[in-house]
């Protein structure tokens, strides 16, 4: 059940902070600041913010009664504040390069303090049916990234090799040989985190609609996929392109566990988590954020792969008309994040100093 803000004693920002933090223009020194409990990271929203077909945005900002919007020129999009919890959205546009760029911006304004803010990545995503349903959402531990690698065309290749792609400084595909993610090729988030966020949601019944039930049945011989939408634990692969099919799936099983040394499993396919945790990152080292509060959720819109029997051009081409799954994982999204999120907000004396163990 979500908490209304009149749950909480007394507003996080008083009149007087709001009205010295209105008189700041954006990416400029100012006096005052506004605390910020929780900041929801969201990636793209459909035409208007409120009032018609929503995106990643547009629940967030409509019922959590996001009713402060601060100018946010140096991002992709204008910021939403609700002073009564402490909570901001912000929406950083698509891709690992606005992402990084808008997480970055978005530490560095003067208007806002984070130093103990925790984030809350939400974003719809593909998702593997060997792990799960559209619908379903995952809580991340580990964040690989897509991009960074040598790549030579499938036509070119080895007879010998299974795929053109492979790591940086590898022999190749076929190479074993672990490597330390130097250039940002993994991320390892908070795992207590992780395991507090799934605890506290993992029994919660999750959107289900008769469209995503029709969808499912075509997955035969994927127990996991022709369930009702779940919470469950599963780690995100992030690459800039849209990707699709049963032997790309593979291949992002097979780049998961190589960077995290066979600890992780791909469940969630998205372009933009590496690149919004590295700037937390350089963010954490002056003070500006804490890279042990970030929380990455993903909802399934759509399957990584077709169903048995359908190839993956049609099958991808006829997703793009429209996903199957994108109400009910925008849906699933705001539920399961939203109970972390009036968790952490109503009972801020518990996990202001730390995060939850």
């Amino acid at each position: 059940m979500l908490l209304p803000a009149a749950a909480h004693a007394a507003p996080v920002a008083d009149a007087a902070t709001l009205a010295a933090v209105r008189a700041c223009a954006p990416a400029r020194p100012c006096a005052a600041r506004l605390p910020v409990r929780v900041v929801v990271v969201t990636m793209f929203e459909i035409g208007k913010d409120t009032g018609d077909k929503p995106g990643e945005f547009q629940l967030w900002k409509e019922r959590r009664h996001l009713t402060e919007t601060l100018p946010f020129p140096q991002g992709w999009h204008d910021l939403a504040y609700d002073p009564e919890t402490g909570v901001l959205a912000i929406v950083t546009g698509m891709g690992s390069i606005k992402s990084a760029t808008a997480a970055l911006a978005l530490g560095l304004d003067d208007r806002l303090e984070l130093s103990k803010a925790y984030w809350l990545v939400a974003g719809i995503a593909g998702i593997d049916p060997e792990d799960a349903s559209v619908g379903s959402a995952a809580w991340a531990h580990y964040l690989i990234d897509g991009d960074m690698a040598h790549e030579i065309d499938a036509r070119e290749i080895p007879k010998d090799w299974k795929s053109g792609y492979f790591a940086l400084h590898s022999k190749g595909p076929m190479d074993p040989t672990p490597l330390d993610p130097a250039n940002g090729e993994m991320f390892e988030l908070n795992p207590a985190l992780q395991d507090w966020a799934f605890a506290l949601t993992r029994d919660m019944a999750l959107p289900d609609d008769a469209r995503i039930a029709e969808a499912r049945t075509a997955f035969k011989g994927y127990p996991n996929a022709q369930k009702p939408p779940f919470v469950l634990k599963g780690d995100n692969l992030a690459a800039m392109t849209f990707w699709h099919g049963a032997k790309m799936t593979q291949w992002a099983n097979d780049w998961t566990k190589f960077w995290t040394r066979g600890k992780g499993e791909f469940v969630t396919s998205a372009m933009e988590e590496t690149g919004t945790v590295q700037s937390i990152e350089y963010l954490t080292k002056v003070g500006r954020a804490d890279r042990n509060r970030v929380m990455v959720l993903r909802a399934g819109s759509n399957f990584t792969m077709p169903p048995p029997g359908v190839d993956a051009a049609t099958y991808l081409l006829s997703e793009n008309q429209g996903y199957a799954g994108m109400t009910a994982a925008l849906e699933s999204l705001y539920a399961v994040g939203g109970k972390v999120v009036d968790e952490i907000t109503a009972h801020w004396d518990r996990y202001e100093a730390s995060p939850p163990k």
